[in-house]
C-alpha cells in the first residue's frame, strides 16, 4: 500500500502551514455573528478574526473580551476557524485579554493575532505569557500566533520574529507602516496601484515575505481599501499573490471575501496537473516519474501536494480518486 504524502514528503522537516487564504476581521458582536453565518454558508473557506484591539470601545475592554469568548463558544462557530486580535504590548489591557480569552476559549480559538510588534523580545514575552496561561488552564495544544509587521522595528527584526515559537503567520500592516514614515510615503500609497509600486513598500513587503517563507511561516497581505468593486479587489489580491508571494490576505468587508479567495486559489490547470502528477507518484510509492515528458521527484511532489491541500481547504473540486487516496477522512465524513 503506497504511503500518504505527509508520511514521506516532509521527513525531518516541519510541514508548511496550509491555512485559508482569506482572513476576515470583525469587531462587534453583530458583525462577528454575520461573519460566522457567512463562513458556514461558504463551507469554512475563510478565517475570521474577532478584534479586541480596534473593535473594543475604550474603557470597555473587559466586556469586549468576554463577548469574544461568548462568540468563540457560540454554536455559530461551527468550524473553529476564528482567531482573536488582542491589544499590543504597550497597551495596559493585553494581559487581561489573554487572561479572559485563553482559559475560556483556548481549546477552540484558531490563533491569536498580536498587533504593532516592534521588537522580537517583546513578542517573545507575549508568546510566553500566552503559552503559560494556556498551560495553567490545562490547555495542551499550542495556540498559533500571528504577528503584525507594521513598524520600522518589526521590519528590522522580521527574520528573528519569524523564528519565534508558534508563529504561524506574519501579517503586513500597510496603513500603520505608511503612517510611520511621517509623510515620506504619500497617503495615496495606501491604495493600488501605488501600494505595490512605491519603492519603500515594495522593499518592506518583499522582505517580510522572504522572512516568512524561509522560516515556514505564512505571509499575509494587508487589506484593500476598496470595499465593493470585486474586480478591483480581485486584482489587488492577485498582485499580492503573484508578484510578492503572499499566501493570505485580510478582508474588512464581506464583499471582499469571495474575490480574495478566488484570486488566491490555485487555478484549474494547476490543480489538474497536481492531481495527475501526484497520482502517478503515489502509484510509484514516491519514486521518480515522468509526466508529459518532464521528470518529477520528491522536490516537485512537495509543491504539488501543497497545491492540492490549498485547493482542498478552498473547496476546489478534486477527483474522487484523489479524495480517496489523499483525503480519506473527508470521504469517510461524507459517507
Amino acid at each position: 500500500m503506497p504511503r500518504h504524502p505527509n508520511e514521506v514528503l516532509f521527513e525531518g522537516e516541519k510541514p508548511f502551514p496550509i491555512i485559508p487564504t482569506c482572513e476576515h476581521f470583525a469587531g462587534t458582536e453583530e458583525r462577528i455573528a454575520k461573519a460566522l453565518e457567512l463562513q458556514n454558508r461558504m463551507g469554512g473557506v475563510f478565517d475570521i478574526t474577532m478584534d479586541c484591539e480596534d473593535g473594543a470601545p475604550t474603557g470597555r475592554e473587559r466586556e469586549h473580551a468576554e463577548m469574544v469568548v461568548r462568540m468563540q463558544n457560540s454554536p455559530l462557530n461551527q468550524h473553529n476557524m476564528a482567531g482573536v486580535r488582542i491589544h499590543d504590548y504597550t497597551h495596559e489591557h493585553w494581559k487581561a485579554d489573554v487572561d479572559i480569552i485563553v482559559p475560556a476559549a483556548g481549546e477552540r480559538i484558531a490563533y491569536i493575532t498580536i498587533p504593532k510588534t516592534v521588537r522580537a523580545r517583546e513578542l517573545a514575552e507575549m508568546i510566553d505569557y500566552i503559552r503559560n496561561t494556556a498551560a495553567r488552564a490545562g490547555i495542551r495544544r499550542e495556540i498559533p500566533i500571528h504577528a503584525l509587521i507594521e513598524t520600522h522595528g518589526a521590519l528590522r527584526e522580521v527574520w528573528e520574529i519569524a523564528t519565534l515559537p508558534n508563529v504561524q503567520v506574519l501579517d503586513f500592516g500597510l496603513m500603520d507602516f505608511v503612517s510611520a514614515h511621517h509623510g515620506a510615503i504619500p497617503s495615496y500609497a495606501m491604495r493600488s496601484p501605488h501600494q505595490f509600486d512605491h519603492a519603500l513598500l515594495r522593499r518592506a513587503k518583499a522582505e517580510m515575505v522572504a522572512a516568512a517563507l524561509a522560516n515556514g511561516v505564512v505571509p499575509a497581505h494587508n487589506v484593500t481599501l476598496e470595499l465593493k468593486d470585486t474586480e478591483f479587489i480581485y486584482n489587488d489580491a492577485r498582485r499580492a499573490r503573484m508578484e510578492f508571494g503572499f499566501l493570505r490576505m485580510w478582508s474588512i468587508y464581506p464583499a471582499q471575501i469571495e474575490p480574495i479567495t478566488r484570486a488566491m486559489a490555485p487555478s484549474h490547470d494547476e490543480v489538474e496537473e497536481a492531481q495527475a502528477i501526484l497520482l502517478k507518484a503515489y502509484a510509484a510509492d514516491w519514486g521518480p516519474i515522468q509526466h508529459e515528458g518532464n521528470l518529477h521527484d520528491r522536490a516537485t511532489y512537495r509543491y504539488y501536494w501543497e497545491t492540492l491541500q490549498r485547493a482542498r481547504i478552498q473547496n476546489v473540486p478534486l477527483s474522487d480518486e484523489v479524495m480517496r487516496a489523499f483525503f480519506p477522512d473527508a470521504v469517510a465524513a461524507q459517507n
